[in-house]
């Protein structure tokens, strides 16, 4: 039986704050405020920015470095009141069993929470950060939407900006040296420049692409390139068809880099795919048929207004299981 292979980015996760890279400051702030838990003005701090650029690993090399134990959820997953209660109701009060020096909570992804079907999460966060005896650290991407509000306002807000591609070439130098993988600097570079500022899928795709191979050449940029853009489009179409929320349907391609016939193409093939009742496939297909009238009014009139009713046409149209119109 083949072994199954480890994740890198388990593997490589950082066990202390110094191995955290190109967040200096921000690394200070957040040890600071966890030593010194008692004594801080806001009773929790939320980091937020890009996904994949180090915040859920700090929290752990930060738990790791002082000895506390983690107690972590993901709100992403753990999305109403009742399911936060459950792992956290008694964590934020209970003395550690094994951890003398303490604990350090962390939700993770509160921008996983949807609001509206999911009521009840935020007040009960609110109310964990009103009564923890224990510091408690949360992430998010955006923070910003209006149903944050309540939390936003208990938190000490802590920005985590961009990583600059040297700091993800740094990390993967290291898993390269680690892992025997041979590279050359340009390479390695131009492969961590294409990661965005995501030092989590850098290492992904790192490993997708040398974990047998143990060498990385100028080749793998275009091959990392390709998958990268077809991992986007996925993700926009899940927004689009899972979605319950009309804010995040509506912004499902602002991130991908695809023109607007390319999203008809991709929407075309997967509407069958997603939906089994004839009914809802002659909806989706109804609603994509509309937005095709408006394109068609742009190339023959250039009456390039129609694009935003187009998105919304095929985000929140009846392509989506939102049908809100």
């Amino acid at each position: 039986m083949q072994k199954e292979s480890v994740s890198w980015v388990k593997k490589y996760s950082p066990i202390k704050t110094s191995q955290i890279q190109g967040h200096v400051k921000e690394v200070e702030r957040v040890l600071e405020y966890v030593k010194n838990y008692k004594k801080q003005k806001k009773r929790a701090i939320l980091l937020y920015g890009q996904s994949g650029n180090g915040k859920t690993a700090l929290v752990h090399a930060i738990a790791n470095e002082l000895g506390y134990e983690l107690i972590e959820v993901n709100a992403s997953d753990d999305r109403n009141k009742e399911a936060l209660d459950l792992k956290l109701g008694n964590a934020i009060n209970q003395q550690s069993l094994f951890f003398s020096l303490g604990k350090l909570i962390l939700i993770d992804e509160i921008d996983g929470i949807s609001g509206f079907y999911d009521r009840g999460a935020t007040t009960e966060i609110v109310d964990m950060i009103k009564n923890s005896r224990y510091p408690i650290v949360m992430t998010a991407n955006d923070p910003w939407d209006k149903k944050f509000s309540t939390i936003r306002a208990a938190c000490e807000m802590l920005e985590f900006g961009t990583l600059p591609y040297t700091s993800i070439a740094k990390v993967l130098e290291r898993i390269c040296d680690a892992e025997g993988i041979k590279y050359d600097k340009e390479t390695l570079q131009s492969f961590a420049r294409r990661a965005g500022g995501d030092v989590r899928g850098a290492i992904n795709d790192l490993q997708a692409v040398c974990e047998h191979k143990k060498s990385l050449t100028k080749d793998d940029l275009e091959m990392v390139g390709q998958r990268r853009q077809t991992e986007s489009v996925l993700q926009s179409l899940t927004k689009i068809f899972k979605t319950t929320d009309t804010t995040v349907a509506i912004t499902a391609f602002d991130d991908c880099d695809i023109d607007t016939d390319e999203q008809f193409l991709w929407l075309e093939q997967n509407i069958p795919a997603e939906y089994e009742k004839s009914g809802d496939i002659y909806r989706a297909f109804n609603s994509l048929s509309r937005a095709d009238v408006f394109r068609g009014r742009i190339k023959r009139y250039q009456h390039w207004h129609f694009l935003s009713t187009i998105n919304f046409l095929l985000t929140c149209g009846k392509i989506s299981k939102l049908n809100v119109i």
